[in-house]
């Protein structure tokens, strides 16, 4: 082994993370670990089946992630849970910078969109962001800034420069309108 990636990897087992070889074995469990050296993943965390960690993505302490998460990609993501529990479910996206810390709850289907700080914040399960109807859509932030103590149902998107408590929680369905089927038309 080289001297740099030796070194590495004493430092990451010396702050409890896995080892840049350990992160690249996550692919034999359906962890997609695009880069294992900008990657740093601690022993608690928890995968489901086909999840993608993009480049400097940081996962530590009692992480869960369900099936088909998205993590990191458009600039990394951070999810430090300390001694409280991040749940991320299936088919979500964590995008763009964004940083999870103490106590969350990401329903399946849910997206954090930008470089967003959460705190003790849910986001209601629905389905993924690929759902015809955005209305049925896990619930949603975006744009940027810091988010504390929020509830977004299934359905809704805050998006918020700043403080996302002083901004409107809409449907999701006024970013995304549903235009109706050729059948419905000809009605």
């Amino acid at each position: 082994m080289d001297p740099v990636r030796a070194a590495a990897n004493t430092a990451r087992r010396a702050l409890g993370l896995l080892t840049i070889e350990q992160n690249a074995a996550l692919i034999e469990r359906g962890v997609f670990v695009l880069d294992p050296y900008s990657t740093f993943i601690g022993p608690d965390v928890r995968f489901g089946a086909n999840v993608t960690l993009w480049p400097n993505t940081t996962l530590t302490g009692h992480v869960t992630i369900g099936d088909h998460a998205e993590i990191g990609a458009e600039g990394g993501f951070t999810l430090q849970a300390d001694n409280a529990h991040i749940h991320i479910g299936a088919h979500t996206r964590l995008l763009g910078g964004g940083a999870l810390t103490l106590e969350n709850h990401i329903g399946d289907g849910a997206q954090i969109l930008g470089p967003i700080r959460a705190q003790h914040c849910t986001l209601g399960a629905g389905g993924s962001w690929r759902d015809p109807d955005p209305d049925r859509r896990g619930g949603v932030l975006k744009g940027n800034g810091v988010a504390r103590n929020l509830i977004v149902p299934q359905g809704h998107v805050i998006q918020a420069f700043g403080l996302f408590a002083d901004a409107t929680m809409r449907r999701q369905s006024y970013f995304h309108p549903v235009r109706p089927s050729a059948s419905e038309d000809n009605r």
